[in-house]
């Protein structure tokens, strides 16, 4: 059973980019653009890239696992409204899995187990802010 909401994986699953933040070893935040995919069968957000292996965020993810990520776009300017749905988490770090996210990514892969998930505007208009721990 998957820790996102019906209306959140759709939601995920519309999206092509998100953004990674991590911790470096000089306690800075890194924010990255990263492509991902929503894994519902683990409740979990897989996140890869073409040398994601050999990157800043893999380094400080060795480092430090702990890590958020941001999804959000406009959905409509006119009225405006925003929806965004935030996931923190630990990173697992893996060997395998990042080309069934797209072929030509290295197959390393980034593994996002949700702790809190923080969402707005996902479960509708009229949905309130919703923030919510998970285990």
């Amino acid at each position: 059973m998957s820790v996102f909401t019906p209306a959140e994986i759709a939601y995920l699953q519309s999206q092509p980019l998100g953004r990674l933040a991590t911790v470096g070893p000089d306690e800075q935040p890194h924010v990255v653009p990263m492509g991902f995919r929503v894994n519902t069968d683990l409740g979990t957000i897989d996140i890869g890239g073409l040398r994601v292996s050999q990157t800043k965020k893999w380094r400080d993810l060795a480092r430090n696992p702990r890590i958020a990520f941001v999804v959000d776009d406009i959905a409509s300017r006119d009225p405006w409204r925003v929806r965004m749905l935030e996931i923190r988490g630990q990173a697992e770090l893996l060997d395998a899995g990042g080309k069934e996210i797209m072929p030509r990514f290295e197959d390393a892969l980034i593994r996002i187990h949700p702790r809190r998930i923080v969402a707005f505007g996902i479960e509708g208009e009229d949905a309130p802010f919703n923030a919510r721990s998970v285990s």
